[in-house]
């Protein structure tokens, strides 16, 4: 009896223990050995102690909710023992493993590939899923079985075959795709030796990010040095062993400009169609939506309509208005003014270029000593945003001026809701009339000389015309001494008496419209 109760001590001494194996499709495989019993209970739990739900199914745990890759948990198994063993070792015993999720590294970044076919990936780990993405095109491929190489891209024949992606496996279908790798080919032999993104010749968003890939490590090509862009904030840092990447600060890349990037030596790269060395890239950055124009005119009191945001915004920065410039926030225009001229408001297009929007840009540039040309270039954008992070705001009003042609002429000025000056005016005679159409104001002097040809083929030369406003070619808003008032008497000029006309001069600045009608 002693001789047994020591060999059966041995034997279950000895015996195999619970244990939880890899498996390959599963979280795990719990193995049980027959003098240990059945599984009555499986739980997994992350590291910080969060319950992770499994099931347990023919001895295998399966998430029921998406995992990360590489994860560390703590699995806890519960097994009830058969009889006798129950009996001498006790009823249930408890076991605690600790496993990772599966992970799938690339075996290379940087691949050197032939002129024509597909380019491959090999993974230490097979994997059952993938993400593909590349530039605004993504492919996510599910395969049956478990596959270790998979295709990126094509090199077609007689084209650039420089080529990067960002990829994303998983070896297991439970798992979430981690966070993207960049794959990198090019061509064996004297070939591309640089890939910049975006496209060379392309758009940038003004917050995006520029990145050069080199075949060779960045130490080997650039030494210790880095490319250059003026005229924008930000720094250039090291992605990988064989990318740089320069992310912009402050208000990013000129809004409507173009930015060039100066290297330290002249390299190869792949453009659309061809392949050429390089020593400078340059790339036009995306203009500013003119619906963003118009909130930003409309907020620093530059348009006859204000701008309400629909939601409260967020605390102003140089990025954030930046990125508003090409994506604008959502909200409503309105009237500042109840008593708006209908020939104002029919001139209105909110989100489309038209005669307010120029009159507005060029009075913007004028107020912020730019060069008037009413166009919204990188500058007017520039200062536009400097102007909105600091809430400044033009304090003059809106004024507009609406001419009547048919008798008795007339000449109205309406600022800030109200007509406050309707005199008689002289247009054009029928061999030189005023233009008909809504004009900007493009030059506004208090004095001047003007000169001209007569409708007969004579010239004229009126030195100390007082009160001047061009608004269209040669045609202004001008004081001018005549008998009288009223009828068409000038060569394409709006005349007005000289009280008329000094109290007018200084509500029709640069930019200030001029509609004459009938």
């Amino acid at each position: 009896m002693v001789v047994c109760a020591f060999a059966a001590g041995l034997l279950l001494l000895a015996r195999p223990q619970v244990a939880v194996a890899q498996d390959s499709a599963a979280l795990g495989r719990i193995s049980v050995p027959g003098l240990e019993g059945r599984v009555v209970s499986a739980t997994v739990q992350s590291e910080d102690g969060a319950a992770i739900p499994v099931s347990l199914r023919s001895g295998r745990l399966w998430p029921t909710d998406p995992i990360q890759v590489n994860q560390r948990l703590v699995v806890h198994v519960t097994v009830r023992r058969p009889g006798w063993v129950g009996w001498l070792l006790g009823r249930t015993v408890k076991r605690t493993f600790v496993v990772r999720a599966p992970a799938a590294e690339l075996r290379r970044r940087w691949l050197l590939t032939p002129s024509s076919g597909p380019v491959s990936v090999s993974f230490t780990t097979p994997v059952r899923a993938v993400r593909i993405d590349r530039g605004a095109h993504s492919l996510t491929v599910r395969f049956a079985e478990p596959r270790s190489t998979i295709v990126v891209g094509r090199v077609v024949p007689g084209l650039p075959h420089a080529g990067s992606v960002t990829v994303s496996a998983v070896p297991r279908t439970w798992e979430t795709l981690p966070r993207p790798v960049r794959v990198s080919w090019f061509p064996v032999g004297d070939g591309v030796q640089a890939l910049a993104e975006p496209t060379l010749g392309g758009r940038l968003r003004a917050d995006q990010a520029i990145t050069i890939t080199f075949a060779k490590p960045v130490r080997e090509v650039l030494g210790e040095r880095s490319p250059t862009i003026q005229g924008v904030d930000g720094q250039w840092q090291a992605l990988d062993a064989h990318t740089i990447s320069f992310r912009p600060t402050g208000f990013g890349y000129p809004l409507g400009g173009r930015v060039k990037v100066l290297l330290p030596a002249q390299l190869r790269f792949a453009a659309r169609t061809h392949v050429r060395s390089l020593r400078t890239l340059a790339w036009n950055v995306h203009e500013g939506s003119i619906l963003r124009l118009h909130q930003l005119l409309a907020q620093a009191g530059y348009l006859p309509v204000s701008w309400q945001p629909a939601a409260d915004p967020a605390a102003p920065t140089a990025q954030t208005e930046a990125r508003s410039a090409t994506s604008p926030p959502a909200g409503t225009f309105s009237w500042r003014y109840a008593n708006t001229p209908p020939e104002l408001r029919a001139l209105w297009r909110p989100g489309s270029w038209n005669d307010i929007t120029r009159g507005a840009v060029m009075m913007f540039e004028d107020t912020h000593g730019l060069a008037v040309d009413g166009f919204a270039g990188p500058e007017v954008w520039h200062a536009l945003l400097v102007d909105s992070l600091a809430g400044t705001r033009s304090g003059d009003g809106y004024s507009y001026v609406f001419v009547h042609r048919n008798l008795p002429q007339s000449l109205n000025l309406w600022h800030n809701g109200r007509v406050i000056v309707s005199s008689p005016g002289n247009t054009g005679v029928p061999a030189a009339p005023t233009q008909l159409g809504t004009f900007p104001v493009f030059e506004h002097i208090s004095v001047g000389t003007m000169s001209g040809t007569n409708p007969d083929g004579t010239h004229y030369h009126d030195p100390g015309i007082r009160y001047i406003s061009y608004f269209n070619h040669g045609d202004a808003i001008h004081a001018f001494n005549r008998a009288s008032f009223g009828t068409p008497q000038s060569l394409g000029c709006v005349e007005l008496p000289l009280a008329a006309a000094a109290t007018v001069w200084p509500y029709t600045p640069i930019g200030t419209l001029v509609t004459i009608e009938n």
